[in-house]
């Protein structure tokens, strides 16, 4: 074939042609994919940290909510919701609201103005629905939504909730309306035991912690040793990433115990296998929030016996996590 068949032949012509275009195709192709890369890069932005705020910063919360807080650290308004009104009873015990019926909401404000809204809401499962829909018509989320207690009646549900924006007294008000559909009763000063039946010295000194009281419960807290986000926004240490561990007494040394354990992933099997050692029950393995970094994962476990035998028990699974003591949390997990 001569030199001008080959150059007539059709399908040498398609051969030319590609060769000529694929310089050109080729660096047409990369600023489309450098543009590509910056956007995401400034998707990407620097995680915002809390700013300190005080008790007058959020008046106008309160009174949407209805009720007074109080702050925890400097950096969290915190406010406390114990289902008085509810008579629950796991495993023949009669659990009181600050074992394991307490709603906890808190406000953090941010360096860039915004605001967060995470919390963790006791409801009946007859208030679960409308309680879900008022939430949703006023912006607020639901991140997790399970158990504490095992063969528990009536039937209670947890829920996480979580909400970000500029401004607090709407997502406060929103909060309200929600809490307006349940029997989540007006707040009263908590009845502060003069003594409780448990050696609390002792289970400090297991624990390595020294615990708090709360409406009659002993309470040993720790939190992630890590920086952890949620989103774009550091976490308050104490908020949304605790291992808490609760004491109800029931006389002669003995406690029923309610309380859960944040882990990484690499964590997980190590705990739930520890806490079965201990002869501690398992309640629920699950997430609280949806955009955490690190991914945390909770175990909610039950157990009734020696307290101090206990706390040595939950020391191991303590150990097997990277946390540290912590006085002082804005509710569990």
């Amino acid at each position: 074939m001569s030199a001008e068949d080959r150059t007539q032949d059709p399908r040498r012509r398609r051969v030319i042609a590609a060769a000529v275009l694929s310089p050109v195709l080729a660096g047409a192709a990369a600023p489309a994919c450098a543009a590509r890369t910056e956007t995401t890069n400034e998707r990407r932005r620097k995680p915002v940290a809390p700013v300190p705020t005080t008790l007058a910063d959020w008046t106008g919360v309160a009174e949407a909510l209805g009720r007074t807080g109080d702050m925890k650290h400097n950096l969290m308004y915190h406010t406390g919701l114990p289902r008085r009104d509810l008579a629950v009873v796991s495993h023949g015990v009669v659990v009181k609201p600050a074992l394991a019926l307490g709603s906890h909401v808190s406000f953090v404000r941010y360096a860039d103005g915004g605001s967060l809204l995470m919390g963790d809401v006791v409801v009946t499962e007859g208030e679960l629905q409308r309680f879900s829909d008022a939430l949703y018509e006023h912006g607020i989320e639901q991140t997790a939504l399970h158990k504490h207690l095992l063969a528990q009646t009536p039937a209670v549900w947890w829920m996480h909730v979580h909400a970000h924006g500029h401004d607090p007294v709407a997502v406060a008000r929103g909060l309200r309306a929600a809490f307006d559909r349940t029997g989540t009763p007006p707040p009263r000063p908590s009845a502060q035991p003069r003594r409780i039946d448990l050696d609390t010295a002792r289970i400090d000194a297991v624990l390595g912690v020294k615990g708090t009281f709360d409406d009659g419960i002993y309470r040993s807290t720790f939190a992630r040793r890590e920086m952890v986000t949620e989103g774009d926004m550091i976490l308050p240490r104490g908020l949304g990433s605790t291992t808490a561990i609760n004491f109800q007494p029931l006389g002669g040394g003995r406690a029923a115990i309610s309380g859960d354990c944040a882990m990484v992933a690499g964590e997980v099997q190590e705990v739930l296998a520890t806490l079965r050692r201990a002869g501690v029950e398992l309640v629920e393995l699950h997430n609280h929030g949806l955009r955490d970094e690190p991914r945390l994962f909770f175990v909610h476990y039950w157990a009734v016996g020696d307290a101090v035998t206990l706390a040595r028990g939950l020391r191991a699974a303590v150990d097997a996590t990277n946390v540290m003591p912590l006085v002082g949390a804005a509710g569990a997990g």
